[in-house]
């Protein structure tokens, strides 16, 4: 029989998924719970599992398709539970589908029927759209017979819309590309943002730094300036509680949250992700350290968890080495505040009226006006400043490991 396998409920308020990456194809046998297709969410990317054992009979979503929950998205053809539909597998002596009957299919793509609706994702129809292409009578050669961009080009001929003379490459907006530019979009037109920035001289916290580096080292923990600024942040934030807030805005409520959830702006290979450290103010500075290389290297490896990407009251991020002057971060929406952490390095400064070479780094603080003013936001920046410079006069023995 066929085993019809739907797009489950992946969380809390997900009404939808974007199909990113098929991990099958049709043909293929499959063993029970291993990985299916990628799917983006607003809240995660995750990997579906095969729910049964069998033979992929067809796929019925285009890799960046958005498809409601509850949607069938692949059919599996289930040995002994019954017959299996003919067009999906080989007669009963063979192991699995026919590799002849599956590359006629590949050469020569049916076309929709008539008066069916053909299936193709909101991009392609819209380079069918403008290059004169008629979706209906082309054949596709995608995923469970949806058309592609490239079927579309060849049924306009091979021409490819705005080619500049050299050619060009055209990278599909899907996965967490798209999630992100969704959301930077939503931020900014939604919360009045601005940016405060001020300087800050690192230079007692690199050697404070400096004299915890082996008893780090022997601890396995890497230390960087990333777990110092989030400590760091406990103290301001409970001072100057609208930071740590969000705005309703269907309600016109500000929420202040009574928890310190901390997210950690982290680069991957597919954009930027934020793994969130719950409870920053009940760890210790190792502690923190250690969340935060676990959490990134989670993020690099796809391997987040749904909670470890969810709560965050605050972010902080941080450009590392190559982190420039300063910058202008863009809210994490629905917080009402991020904070970016630049370069660090050797630079002339005044010092009791004598020029000497300190540690400095700017700190960039980007706000939502609506809910925090400038002043506040100042306030707030320059206590957490206030700490960094001076780390030995908050951070006890108990603090650190």
């Amino acid at each position: 029989m066929s085993y019809d396998v739907k797009l489950p409920d992946i969380g809390e308020g997900v009404a939808e998924g974007e199909i990113v990456r098929w991990l099958v194809k049709a043909g293929d046998t499959v063993r029970e719970d291993q990985p299916l297709v990628e799917v983006m969410t607003d809240k995660a990317s995750v990997e579906i599992p095969s729910p049964r054992a069998g033979v992929i009979a067809s796929l019925h979503a285009a890799e960046g398709q958005v498809v409601p929950v509850g949607t069938v998205i692949i059919s599996i053809a289930v040995a002994g539970e019954g017959a299996v539909p003919a067009a999906a597998v080989a007669p009963a002596h063979a192991a699995t589908v026919t590799a002849a009957a599956t590359a006629t299919r590949a050469a020569a793509p049916p076309a929709a029927p008539p008066g069916a609706r053909a299936q193709a994702a909101p991009a392609v129809r819209a380079l069918a759209k403008e290059l004169g292409v008629a979706l209906e009578a082309v054949g596709g050669s995608g995923p469970g017979g949806s058309i592609t961009a490239d079927d579309v080009r060849r049924a306009a001929g091979g021409a490819k819309p705005g080619a500049a003379p050299a050619g060009e490459t055209r990278v599909p907006l899907r996965g967490l590309r798209r999630k992100i530019a969704e959301h930077m979009r939503h931020s900014l037109s939604t919360a009045a943002q601005f940016t405060f920035v001020a300087e800050c001289d690192f230079t007692a916290l690199v050697a404070h730094r400096a004299t915890l580096r082996a008893r780090a080292e022997a601890a396995g923990v890497r230390l960087t300036f990333l777990p110092y600024v989030v400590r760091a942040l406990v103290e301001p934030l409970r001072r100057f509680p609208m930071l740590n807030s969000s705005l309703d805005d269907a309600r016109q409520e500000i929420v202040l949250k009574p928890g310190l959830h901390i997210g950690i702006a982290t680069a991957t290979p597919d954009g930027l992700t934020v793994p969130v450290i719950h409870d920053a103010d009940r760890r210790s500075l190792f502690a923190l350290a250690r969340d935060i290389e676990r959490l990134s290297a989670a993020a690099r490896d796809h391997q987040l968890k749904l909670e470890e990407i969810q709560g965050a009251t605050f972010t902080i991020t941080s450009t590392g080495a190559r982190g420039g002057v300063l910058a202008t971060p863009i809210l994490h929406h629905p917080q009402v505040a991020i904070l970016g952490v630049h370069e660090v390095k050797k630079k002339p400064a005044v010092v009791e009226g004598q020029i000497v070479i300190r540690d400095l780094g700017n700190l960039s603080l980007s706000l939502d006006h609506r809910v925090v003013d400038g002043a506040v936001g100042a306030d707030f920046l320059y206590a957490v400043v206030a700490r960094l410079e001076h780390p030995d006069t908050w951070l006890s023995e108990g603090d650190l490991a």
